[in-house]
């Protein structure tokens, strides 16, 4: 009850914060709604899997995101200069990698993080490896050297 209460009210709040509607009774209710029906649907989904990610944020988690922005950022520049280059060397490639993390979440993080990063998608996961599309050389290696996949291994061992 007391996760539903939190995620409750954190989901108001939210809310709140992003429409800036205070004084409005139908949109109050409408999202007063939104929140009860969200609160029930994941309250159901989690006693149909039974398994719950408790959200902590330590300083391990603050340090992969923080690599992480700067690796985003890295990559956006990368592909700004791929763009406005005049040859466009561009040679796009699906590469295999291998995902090491023991646990569904991490999986999901290490996808979410090559995805995240400009020039790479992933498009498909094959058991324990995923299918990504990667727009030049450069970028497939960076991918295959592991430094992504050990950084969010690691933040699962803790």
């Amino acid at each position: 009850m007391l996760h539903a209460l939190v995620m409750g009210t954190s989901l108001a709040v939210f809310w709140l914060l992003l429409s800036g509607y205070f004084t409005s009774s139908l949109l109050l209710s409408l999202g007063a709604l939104s929140v009860v029906v969200t609160v029930y649907l994941a309250l159901r989904a989690d006693k149909h899997d039974g398994e719950r990610v408790a959200l902590r944020v330590d300083p391990p988690l603050v340090r992969y995101w923080i690599w992480l922005v700067i690796e985003i950022v890295k990559a956006n520049i990368d592909v700004a200069k791929l763009i406005l280059s005049p040859t466009m060397a561009l040679s796009p490639r699906m590469v295999r990698v291998k995902a090491t993390q023991p646990t569904d979440v991490g999986v999901v993080i290490y996808a979410n993080s090559i995805t995240l990063t400009p020039g790479t998608v992933t498009v498909d996961i094959d058991d324990d490896e995923f299918v990504v599309h990667a727009i030049t050389q450069a970028m497939a290696d960076g991918l295959t050297d592991g430094d992504m996949g050990d950084r969010v291994t690691a933040l699962g061992a803790r």
